[in-house]
């Protein structure tokens, strides 16, 4: 972010006076008075600045002044000559110069925007980096003025040759463009059209837009800014905002509105409700990952009440018609080119594909399959009796064996024939009408030869027109079959997870091929097709081996079949009672059909039992708060073989991508769901959970009626609710440290969080202290859970880092970390500076909400904002010191742990002292939160002496490798676990 010697014409322009600008915008009043552009600045001086005149573009005199009548009443005083005047010496930092930006909503809307960072480029403040700098990076100052929409008007050939849009709005594009709409948060066209007496004003050059108008204007309650929001209506179902407008403390309803009631999901206007357009999470990860700046401006972009109709959905023919056609129309760019399958090494893989005719087709399968996988194959194509290309299918197709068969043998004894044929340790048995998705080939070679149980893997078929045709498949007691989540989306949760299965089809089946050619490949009694692979994966089973459905091998598959649908059927009919009578045994120990027994049907495997956890949000480890110590759980569950699905209470932003990395593997992630849809999920799952783990006790509470009107379809004497962290705790804390009157004794307080732990039958707290509270309470059913962490001591000595960390998560603005972020950059960082000198930095790293504040930590030049990163590991190496002056809080600070963990000595408040039970001195440092002084002390003297540098942190990765082993933390879950199985 340094700053371009080419800029300093415009930082010269900015903050000081223009002349010839100044000559040209005051031509009526300077040519009155025979001034000429030469005396234009001693004009100025002496009269233009109490005439309200702008001394540049880029400042407004008028503006500034009405905008704080306080500056207005100095400058009237004679204590600053004009605005301009006090926003050079003393408001550059807090007020806005121009009623197209504002400082402080530019800040926050770049993390980069520390004041350090631009003291350090040698930026005077966020205008400063605007106008010299962020204009020509597209930046934004302001949600009115938004640059790229701003070059689209440009005329043409313009909008590509400039390169401060801000900056020539301001100096033409205002007069040139005064109706035109710069932002979704203005309607400039609408707003002409409603307001024809500001059109005309605009016309005789009164205003120089109709955005100048509309936030300038004197009765700023009696002007909407778009169809879709009311100020008349806002500000009579908020009265609040109408106080406070009458008040001053706002300009009118929108300014609330854009600050504030936007994100608490304000309606607007009588017709659109916000919240609910919020509730879709697509729209919420847009918002959360900058592509909007909120919901409103969302929907002004998307405005999806002026979209057409959706065209009807393609039909499953259709899409077949289109895949025949595209596979003729790519046949002679594969014939003029060729596929080349040869390779010098041993293949780690034999596909077998079988071919009747189908020509067109089966090279555009080849093509998918090399083009999926660049490695070693032997390509193995039995050529079934075609009469078509595929009778000479190797002068286009290099390095592959062809078996050729007179007549039409089908599926079972081609495969069966390749088999034979097989050199590689596995083999897949692939249709010759599929097309393989992304790393489907590798991502199953890994699978099947990751566990020598394993003895066959398949995954998630497409059909043609875009659903499921399968994500793995069941066997019930009667024989039938069924492909689990068959015309399903594709992305449903039901599908995005590893399981051992009763078989996967036949349309992509890879096998260990030493299992499969001891078993004699598929039964040649199922011949010519049906059947085969459910049989064959039985008997793969019955030799000890698992069959794993993978969702990240996935493919399309178009169904193309030859046999017609009367021969077809008569063949299943066929073999379903055939392989009825050959698997009868184990078709005993199968679920009869019933819908909604599908979810526990799924698995083959028994397990250890099913679990549903219960979580605010999905536990994604970045978000801190509690959140990391669920996702341990999780994984500890999964780990001791237990089965988990993880139900959010608020239904995620976060996309596909991250939840399925946050979580193992075979985790169950319902990503599309949400308190609301719990009942009927329950409903859907009914009978299909062994347990039932609850995190939060005010999860409890949201829960508690659905589990009481749920109580025959749960298993309603296995549920643990885990306190995780007792909120009273924190509350009374919080009290206690700003001197606020408690409303209820303490007692009672707590009585209250805890009534809802009546669900439970087992309750977990996250240390021995809220485990006491429990037991006082009257609960007998206590166990203690705390964190898992790994030492990790390999990171540099003393001598190598330097300066201070935070990391931690900030949800809200009550939240405790931001508490200790403000009280510690405030009252402690400025005397770490004054001992430790100006260069000391103060780095803060870890997930913050957008909606929070920390304005006031960005403008302070000794702090670095590092926002959330993926590996933290980094991180902890550069710093010495670990703050955590936590000076309210229940249960366990995850990052305590953490920090000590990472090898990073820790000065924290004696709370976090007594909540780890560790000792001052020993494994951290402990300092009062009460004092500044205090507390800068314990820094400073474990920043400076690296023998008690070297000892806390020993001391502390001691702690941490005896009491927070994952082993023993996924033991003492499994105790838990026991209890609730346990016989009373």
């Amino acid at each position: 972010m340094a700053v371009s010697p080419d800029h300093a014409e415009m930082a010269a322009r900015w903050a000081s006076f223009d002349a010839a600008w100044y000559h040209a915008r005051y031509t009526a009043v300077l040519d009155l008075m025979d001034v000429t552009p030469a005396q234009a600045f001693d004009f100025y001086h002496e009269h233009g600045a109490a005439l309200r005149h702008a001394p540049n573009p880029f400042f407004d005199e008028e503006w500034y002044c009405t905008t704080y009548p306080d500056v207005a009443a100095l400058v009237a005083q004679g204590i600053w000559r004009s605005g301009f005047d006090h926003y050079l010496n003393a408001g550059l930092h807090d007020h806005n110069p121009h009623w197209l930006f504002d400082e402080h909503a530019y800040r926050a809307a770049y993390p980069d925007m520390t004041q350090a960072g631009l003291e350090q480029a040698g930026y005077r403040n966020g205008y400063d980096h605007y106008l010299r700098t962020g204009d020509a990076e597209m930046r934004t100052g302001s949600c009115f003025f938004d640059p790229a929409t701003y070059l689209a008007l440009a005329p043409e050939g313009e909008g590509s040759t400039l390169t401060h849009p801000f900056a020539d709005y301001l100096l033409r594009g205002a007069t040139a463009l005064p109706c035109r709409t710069l932002s979704p948060y203005f309607d400039a066209e609408w707003y002409a059209r409603t307001y024809p007496d500001v059109q005309a004003e605009i016309t005789q050059g009164l205003w120089q837009s109709a955005l100048h108008h509309y936030l300038c204007n004197a009765t700023p309650l009696a002007f909407d800014p778009g169809p879709l929001f009311s100020e008349s209506f806002y500000c009579a179902v908020n009265p609040d905002v109408l106080e406070a407008v009458e008040r001053g403390e706002l300009r009118n309803g929108y300014a609330h509105f854009l600050r504030d009631g936007v994100h608490e999901q304000r309606k607007p206007c009588s017709m659109l409700d916000l919240a609910q357009y919020m509730r879709d999470p697509a729209i919420q990860a847009d918002v959360a990952a900058g592509r909007a700046r909120d919901g409103f401006g969302h929907y002004l972009t998307a405005r999806p009440d002026l979209r057409p109709a959706a065209p009807p959905p393609v039909t499953e023919a259709q899409a077949r018609a289109l895949f025949r056609h595209m596979c003729a129309v790519r046949l002679p760019l594969l014939l003029a080119t060729g596929i080349d399958f040869s390779a010098s090494e041993p293949p780690a893989l034999s596909v077998i594909i079988i071919a009747h005719d189908q020509f067109e087709m089966t090279m555009s399968t080849l093509a998918s399959l090399r083009a999926n996988y660049a490695g070693a194959l032997q390509v193995i194509v039995v050529d079934s009796g075609s009469r078509d290309g595929v009778a000479h299918i190797e002068q286009h197709v290099k390095g592959i064996e062809v078996l050729r068969f007179a007549g039409n043998i089908g599926f079972v004894r081609g495969c069966n024939a390749g088999l034979a044929r097989v050199a590689a340790p596995a083999v897949l048995f692939l249709n010759n009408d599929v097309d393989l998705q992304y790393g489907a080939i590798a991502n199953a070679l890994a699978r099947l030869m990751a566990d020598g149980a394993t003895g066959a893997v398949g995954g998630r078929i497409i059909r043609t027109h875009g659903v499921l045709q399968e994500a793995g498949s069941i066997v019930w007691r009667d024989g039938s079959v069924q492909g689990y989540m068959r015309d399903a989306h594709p992305a449903v949760p039901e599908a995005g997870f590893v399981r051992a299965v009763d078989f996967c089809s036949g349309v992509f089946l890879m096998v260990r091929t030493d299992v499969a050619q001891a078993l004699g490949g598929f039964d040649e009694a199922y011949a010519p097709a049906y059947f085969e692979e459910t049989d064959l994966c039985l008997r793969i089973r019955a030799q000890g081996y698992r069959i794993l459905y993978d969702p990240t091998v996935c493919l399309v598959h178009y169904e193309c079949g030859t046999s017609d649908a009367t021969s077809a059927s008569r063949l299943i009919a066929r073999n379903s009672a055939l392989f009825t009578r050959r698997h009868g045994p184990e078709l005993r120990r199968r679920p009869l059909r019933h819908d909604p027994l599908q979810a526990r049907a799924r698995h083959a495997d028994a397990g250890r039992g099913h679990v549903l956890f219960i979580e605010d949000r999905l536990p994604l480890r970045y978000l801190g708060s509690g959140f990391t110590r669920s996702n341990d759980i999780i994984t500890a569950l999964a780990a001791l073989g237990y089965r988990v699905t993880v139900y959010p209470i608020f239904r995620p932003i976060e996309d596909l991508a991250t939840i399925r990395a946050a979580f193992p593997d075979q985790v169950e992630v319902i990503h599309d769901r949400e308190l609301p849809d719990l009942s009927a999920f329950l409903q859907e799952r009914r009978s299909c959970f062994d347990a039932i783990w609850i995190a939060r006790t005010h999860n409890a509470a949201r829960i508690a009626s659905i589990f009481n009107e749920a109580a025959s379809s749960i298993p309603t004497d296995r549920i643990v609710v885990d306190t995780e962290a007792l909120a009273t705790c924190r509350d009374v804390a919080y009290e206690r440290l700003h001197g606020l009157d408690s409303p209820q004794p303490f007692a009672a307080r707590l009585a209250a969080e805890l009534a809802p732990l009546f669900l439970a039958r087992r309750v977990v707290a996250v240390n021995g202290a809220e485990a006491d509270l429990l037991r006082e309470a009257g609960f007998d059913n206590v166990s203690v859970l705390g964190h898992a962490q790994v030492p990790r001591a390999m990171g540099p000595g003393w001598e190598a880092r330097r300066d201070i960390l935070f990391l931690g998560a900030v949800h809200d603005q009550q939240a405790p970390n931001l508490d200790s972020l403000a009280w510690f950059s405030a009252e402690v960082l400025p005397r770490l500076v004054a001992e430790l000198g100006p260069d000391i930095r103060f780095g803060v790293c870890g997930h913050v909400n957008p909606r929070v504040d920390l304005g006031p930590l960005r403008q302070h030049p000794n702090v670095c904002m590092l926002g959330q990163v993926a590996d933290t590991a980094p991180i902890y190496d550069r710093y010495r010191v670990f703050v955590a002056p936590t000076r309210f809080a229940a249960g366990i600070a995850y990052k305590l742990h953490e920090a000590a963990a990472n090898g990073l000595p820790v000065v924290g408040s004696p709370l976090l002292c007594q909540q780890a039970g560790w000792q001052d001195g020993h494994e951290m440092l402990c300092a009062d939160i009460t004092d500044p002084a205090a507390f800068a002390a314990q820094v400073i003297r474990l920043y400076r002496d690296q023998t008690l540098w070297d000892t806390v942190r020993a001391n502390a990765l001691r702690r941490i490798a005896t009491e927070q082993a994952p082993d023993a933390y996924q033991e003492r879950i499994g105790e838990i676990m026991n209890s609730l199985f346990a016989p009373d």
